[in-house]
């Protein structure tokens, strides 16, 4: 990992570029959208892909599907059937750990939940809360699955009392959606689910085809076609975000234990080769330690070759002088997770003001948010925690105003509406209010 000395020199490495709207793909990747769409570029392959569906709806998903996944499907709808057959394809530990994480998930929602109608409720008349009636939740697959985010995306849209949740996920190449995946969207309440994938399951969402409900907003994670795909809908149906690859602040002190440090950096390095572990620390010592125990503990892992990508790609270590300074760091960088492991951390959780989830002490992990903690792990990436949130219920409701007037309060705002409106030069604006007036 590499290794930067002092605040200065640190916060030229910390400070994000903004994003130039282009996006890098290997050579590999562009040879094989020219091939397939006679581009380079992948916004302009995704724009082709969206038409398509619009334009054919169904077919559409089968013919991309095969042409991009290689996979034939059959029926884009998982029957009921086949969730139920999944129960016994999954062992009785997982089993047991997903129903664990969906209570933990479920719980802490609702408690979010009351906490929001509470605040509604003293708002007054003058607002009105719906709950969006469909929502899509997009979860990745393919060559691998993720159980976990069905379960992060899913329960928060339940919570807040979304009517139906769609699940689109890539099946595997025999056609079939994973039996975990299923299990978990059974487990999350999931009302439908489709064996489709990639920036022709988020066109589907948005659009509708003959099969799939259009819906009013897309969630969850993806690569870079789902992405440009969640992109290029905004505005015909809401998204969460543009989830990046995942990333880690840790802020230590001389006092935290290296191996915890190596090894969570090691749980966001084996992500992704995009991914970014970053360790802030006050102690030289125990920057050359975790940097010799991340060597010793990546030569271990089963996704090594990812994991060593991603450490030469986005792995730092930065020595600074002061705890505060390393806060100063992690505000401007506004990570997607952040770590304190430092002596008295609840004392700097004030002080933190850019962060999508922080882990506060030694003890905790970002792998327990991941799965069991509670709060969802859809979280801002990128930078994008100086300005967004985590999935929440939040994400699921709207807000509607409602204005009521009587006669004092018309002869006592009505004068002002009136002068504004003639200021703009918007004459039938002040004639409507007049002829309240008479």
């Amino acid at each position: 990992m590499r290794i930067i000395q002092g605040f200065k020199q640190a916060k030229l490495v910390f400070k994000r570029q903004a994003s130039s709207g282009s996006y890098p793909v290997s050579p590999v990747l562009k040879q094989r959208l020219k091939e397939m769409f006679s581009t380079g570029d992948p916004e302009q392959a995704v724009k082709q892909i969206i038409d398509e569906v619009r334009k054919r709806g169904d077919a559409a998903l089968i013919d991309y599907s095969l042409k991009i996944d290689r996979v034939k499907l059959g029926l884009l709808e998982v029957g009921k059937d086949e969730v139920s057959r999944a129960y016994q394809q999954v062992e009785p530990e997982l089993l047991s750990a997903l129903k664990l994480a969906a209570e933990r998930i479920r719980s802490f929602h609702v408690v979010q939940k009351v906490a929001v109608l509470a605040g509604i409720a003293r708002m007054g008349p003058g607002t009105l809360v719906r709950t969006l009636e469909r929502v899509g939740v997009y979860t990745p697959g393919g060559t691998a699955c993720y159980p976990s985010t069905v379960l992060m995306t899913a329960i928060p849209a339940k919570v807040a009392g979304v009517s139906q949740v769609i699940l689109a996920t890539p099946p595997a190449l025999n056609g079939a959606v994973p039996a975990p995946t299923l299990v978990a969207a059974d487990i999350a309440g999931v009302d439908r689910i489709f064996g489709i994938g990639g920036a022709q399951a988020v066109a589907a969402l948005a659009f509708g085809t003959e099969s799939v409900p259009k819906v009013d907003k897309i969630c969850g994670p993806g690569n870079i076609f789902v992405m440009l795909a969640k992109k290029l809908v905004y505005g015909a149906v809401d998204i969460d975000g543009l989830q990046g690859p995942s990333e880690v602040v840790i802020i230590a002190d001389e006092t935290a234990n290296p191996k915890y440090c190596a090894s969570d950096l090691l749980a966001q390095a084996e992500h992704d080769p995009l991914a970014s572990a970053i360790l802030i620390t006050t102690s030289q010592r125990l920057a050359d330690e975790v940097s010799r125990e991340v060597e010793r503990q990546l030569a271990t892992l089963k996704r090594k070759a990812i994991a060593a990508e991603s450490l030469v790609n986005g792995g730092i270590i930065a020595v600074v002088a002061t705890t505060g300074e390393a806060i100063r760091l992690a505000n401007l960088y506004a990570p997607e997770h952040l770590c304190l492991m430092v002596q008295k951390a609840t004392s700097y959780i004030s002080q933190i003001t850019n962060a999508g989830c922080i882990f506060v002490g030694q003890k905790p992990t970002v792998v327990l948010g991941d799965y069991v903690a509670g709060p969802s792990h859809a979280l801002p990436t990128g930078g994008t925690a100086r300005f967004s949130s985590p999935l929440n219920i939040t994400d699921f409701l709207k807000y509607m105003n409602v204005v009521t007037v009587d006669d004092a309060s018309l002869r006592e705002l009505g004068p002002a509406a009136i002068t504004i409106a003639r200021a703009e030069g918007f004459e039938a604006h002040a004639r409507a209010v007049e002829k309240r007036l008479e």
